[in-house]
């Protein structure tokens, strides 16, 4: 790492950090037991059901190749919404708020999870979907096994960014510094966080960050609408 990379990511003065320590402190929020339990249950179904034919390969394949667009998508339209005023009522979700707190100190690990009163009305949204979708039920299951596999991926991804471990393959590496430029440098681009900016680059959100002046919002998300 550079010592300019280390300034915009905001890895300056980081420490060293264990993968098992780091992982042992996932395991203390709600949220990942959340998504554990959709997926094992859904494993344990899907088991159950049988039924297995050549388009459960198709939906896992689908689901995998369509995340970094649905992250990118929920990342932009509803993480980073902007609060709204109708007559008297402030349009604003559970969401957002958490979001806009996690901006405001990306080092608060609470703030990194999936709020989990939110979970209790994603997950079952997510159950109702997968089973009405389709006209197979092994088929919706195969798709809810990929939701929870996929969603607790993203936890521990997002999670361990945040931490003080410090990147060692390629590919983490390049998935830490994606997601750390949209927290320490400019929050409307790098839209990716559990991947490493390949919905960014197709949707022009991936510019180079040498190019990209560091936002004096990057903390204080919407502070107009706010005020």
């Amino acid at each position: 790492m550079t010592t300019t990379d280390a300034v915009i990511t905001g890895a300056a003065r980081r420490r060293s950090l264990s993968l098992g320590i780091a992982a042992r402190e996932f395991w203390r929020y709600p949220s990942p037991w959340i998504i554990s339990s959709l997926l094992i249950g859904a494993t344990a179904a899907r088991i159950a059901v049988g039924d297995w034919v050549w388009t459960d390969g198709l939906v896992a394949a689908v689901a995998i190749a369509a995340f970094p667009f649905y992250e990118w998508v929920i990342h932009v339209c509803v993480l980073h919404w902007r609060p709204r005023r109708i007559g008297g009522l402030t349009i604003d979700s559970l969401l957002a708020r958490k979001h806009r707190d996690h901006h405001a100190d990306p080092r608060d690990l609470p703030l990194v999870f999936i709020p989990w009163p939110a979970l209790l009305w994603i997950v079952p949204a997510d159950v109702a979907i997968a089973l009405l979708a389709f006209p197979r039920l092994a088929t919706g299951l195969t798709l809810l096994i990929m939701v929870g596999a996929i969603g607790l991926a993203y936890e521990w991804t997002h999670y361990l960014v945040h931490t003080d471990y410090r990147p060692v393959t390629r590919a983490y590496r390049a998935i830490w510094r994606h997601h750390r430029l949209h927290h320490y440098k400019n929050e409307h681009y790098w839209f990716g966080v559990a991947t490493s900016g390949v919905s960014d680059r197709v949707l022009g959100t991936s510019p180079d960050p040498a190019r990209v002046p560091t936002s004096p919002t990057v903390r204080a998300m919407h502070a107009r609408e706010l005020a």
